[in-house]
């Protein structure tokens, strides 16, 4: 394949355009998220802002790599899992493009692309993913030609619980980076620190995860006087520690030796080491990509676009409508 891939990333609160070429090296993408100074993220109010940013932020990563769409060999865009409105606007645009520059057109499966980003970053060769991001819980692994999911959450995504929490004590989206630093104080002012009189409900439910109760639990105990910071350390290491738990037993399942870190949570390096120590004890290796390719990111996107182009895989027109819903295991995977 001749020319370079873009990418764009539209699922939530993230616009971001990115590129991979022609030899599937990736370029650091152009990236602008829309940040409410109360509440969560409204889908129409995101929406509204990627439309705004688009044309700069498309500019911004053509000037800065030194690209020209002359040599555009191709346009993937997130076709799902997200908010129907903001993938609907990346659509629109990616439609756009193929059509003034005749080049295929790629949908390609949110999910996938923070797998495939990961194993191309960090040399992994078959892992378990273990996919912590706002909207999304899940332990993946590859099995007969598609990434099956093993175990999820029953309720909410843990990076959605723990903006919710954060949202509860006045810190706006977004909240998991609020939660690492008062964890991190907690823990330094505090080394030896126990969770005894600090447990919170166990959120393993067989192979799956539960985070709502969890949530209510540690905003019960705020009230109840406990100090903010340590509800912080608490809440992180029960709800990481099931993440954890659930992961190993995938791999013990699958009988494979990786673990792969995806999504915006894993950028927390607490996360990262629990699952290096779980990973070690079994005689195993925990990957993370670089924490600009954890986030939702355009490039993700565009190194995807490149597998299913080299695949010779490509959507038409009349079967690219987003699917808010879509879920890791619709994706055959035949590269």
């Amino acid at each position: 394949m001749d020319g370079w891939v873009l990418g764009l990333e539209s699922t939530a609160h993230t616009l971001s355009f990115g590129a991979v070429r022609s030899d599937g090296s990736t370029l650091p993408a152009a990236i602008d998220a829309i940040r409410p100074r109360e509440g969560g993220i409204h889908p129409r109010e995101a929406a509204d802002h990627h439309r705004d940013v688009a044309q700069s932020l498309l500019s911004n990563l053509l000037e800065r790599h030194g690209l020209s769409m002359s040599d555009l060999a191709g346009v993937a865009y997130s076709q799902g899992p997200g908010m129907g409105p903001c993938l609907q606007v990346g659509a629109g645009i990616a439609r756009a493009l193929s059509a003034a520059h005749d080049v295929p057109l790629i949908g390609v499966n949110h999910c996938v692309a923070h797998i495939e980003i990961g194993r191309w970053e960090c040399d992994c060769d078959d892992p378990v993913l273990l996919y912590v991001s706002g909207g999304n819980t899940q332990v993946i692994t590859r099995l007969a030609g598609k990434y099956r999911v093993l175990g999820e959450t029953l309720d909410i995504g843990i990076g959605n619980m723990l903006d919710k929490f954060a949202r509860k004590f006045g810190h706006p989206f977004p909240g998991g980076p609020v939660i690492e630093q008062h964890a991190s104080a907690y823990i330094e002012a505090n080394p030896n620190a126990s969770l005894k009189g600090l447990e919170l409900p166990y959120a393993v439910r067989g192979m799956d995860m539960a985070f709502s109760g969890l949530m209510t639990a540690a905003v019960a105990m705020v009230h109840r006087g406990v100090p903010f910071d340590a509800v912080c350390w608490s809440l992180q290491e029960h709800a990481f520690a099931a993440c954890v738990e659930v992961a190993e037993r995938a791999m013990a399942h699958a009988g494979k030796h990786e673990l792969l870190l995806g999504g915006g949570v894993a950028c927390n390096q607490r996360l990262r080491n629990m699952c290096d120590t779980m990973a070690v004890e079994r005689e195993g290796t925990s990957h993370a990509p670089p924490r600009m390719y954890c986030i939702d990111n355009g490039t993700m996107i565009a190194q995807l676009g490149w597998l299913e182009l080299n695949a010779g895989r490509t959507t038409p027109y009349h079967a690219s409508a987003v699917d808010p819903g879509l879920r890791t295991d619709a994706t055959p995977i035949v590269w």
